[in-house]
């Protein structure tokens, strides 16, 4: 067991500018995330739980319809499978866990982080 500073994480730069960092264990991973103000998480669903912790900034989530603002300090659960898109309201630093280990995230298959849409 070590501690790993996240600036020693290779960085996955994605679309509308957005980077990403991902550490994982047996059946947990933390991304964090870095946001432009005004870049967007296209609405997707997966079955894997997941739980957002704004660091700084604000993301405006649209899960199943329904609008959640979430700012500095906040967490955010989203159930799995629950439809969600998410807007950067302002440049945004923010840490997404899931469970179990988004594999699509290690594989490259998440085509909608990936392509301009």
């Amino acid at each position: 067991m070590k501690s790993i500073p996240w600036e020693e994480v290779p960085e996955d730069k994605l679309i509308q500018g957005i980077r990403r960092r991902i550490v994982t264990g047996e059946q947990v991973m933390l991304g964090r995330l870095y946001f432009p103000k005004g870049a967007t998480v296209p609405s997707h669903r997966h079955p894997n739980e997941q739980i957002t912790h704004v660091i700084s900034g604000t993301l405006k989530f649209i899960i199943e319809g329904s609008e959640v603002m979430v700012r500095a300090g906040e967490t955010l659960h989203i159930p799995s499978d629950a439809e969600h898109s998410a807007e950067a309201m302002e440049e945004t630093d923010e840490i997404d866990a899931f469970s179990p280990i988004r594999t699509d995230w290690l594989d490259g298959s998440d085509a909608y982080l990936r392509e301009e849409t």
